[in-house]
């Protein structure tokens, strides 16, 4: 184990499952301005939990926190992985923080350019990943991203053609499949049907849902959207200016808020 790995195996009781993400008092900030402050909670394995607020609340602050993509001001993130090893995500050499990143954990940006390779093709932005995770057989790389080609309904004869030349609900498809085909324990979602029109915006939730389901991923998903988290998210946590005003079940929570800043959350939808 590399010397600035923290480790340790958590022990479930019988019959149950540890938690998949521990999170402890986590905090962060620009200079002085906050990002987020002293949120906790814990990720069970299948499970989508959503994080919703309006813009500058800090739920991408917090998003990106969770993925390790910078380190927190304070507090901790523990992540139990495959073989059943707790790490604190901060405190992980580069080479095993890479391991995770391309085996166990995906991130499906809201614009789907950030997330591909625009001047790969569609076969080879899923065959990246296949090739990070070891695989090297050209027939069985094609042969499985043809499949998951399906399984995002995007038809075998665009295997070939670059990202550039799909719709924008196409590629967005392309990049649920690359962060998919690894087999991710752990998926980050950033507004992932923002910016698609209504209707494509339907077909996108429907086939993110079943892929979850279908899959028994564990899921943090961001969102502004009320009726994608309640459709897609079994818990919610409110953010406003940084900090969780409210968390719970998804039905509870956006069928009867408590904290006052949620009820106008949702009075806003149905207003709308």
């Amino acid at each position: 184990m590399m010397p600035d790995e923290i480790s340790r195996r958590t022990e479930a009781l019988p019959g149950e499952e540890p938690a998949l993400l521990q999170v402890e008092g986590l905090s962060h900030y620009y200079g002085e301005r906050l990002g987020c402050r002293d949120i906790s909670f814990d990720l069970w394995p299948g499970e989508v939990l959503g994080i919703v607020g309006e813009s500058g609340s800090g739920k991408s602050t917090l998003l990106n926190l969770l993925a390790g993509r910078f380190p927190p001001s304070s507090g901790t993130i523990r992540y139990r992985d495959a073989e059943g090893l707790t790490h604190d995500i901060n405190s992980l050499s580069e080479a095993v923080r890479r391991r995770i990143l391309r085996t166990e954990w995906g991130f499906v940006h809201q614009h789907p350019r950030d997330g591909l390779r625009m001047r790969v093709s569609a076969g080879g932005n899923i065959g990246e990943r296949l090739m990070a995770c070891g695989s090297r057989h050209y027939g069985n790389i094609r042969s499985t991203a043809l499949d998951w080609l399906e399984r995002v309904e995007i038809a075998a004869d665009r295997i070939d053609d670059r990202p550039t030349a799909y719709s924008g609900g196409m590629q967005q498809r392309l990049q649920i499949a690359r962060n998919l085909v690894s087999g991710p324990r752990l998926v980050f979602m950033d507004e992932p049907t923002g910016g698609l029109d209504v209707s494509v915006q339907a077909k996108l939730l429907d086939l993110l849902r079943q892929l979850v389901r279908g899959l028994g991923l564990s899921v943090v998903l961001v969102t502004h959207d009320l009726a994608v988290a309640r459709l897609l998210a079994h818990r919610l946590i409110v953010m406003r200016r940084g900090e969780v005003v409210e968390s719970g079940l998804s039905d509870q929570v956006l069928d009867d808020p408590h904290h006052p800043y949620t009820q106008l959350l949702v009075s806003s939808i149905l207003q709308g």
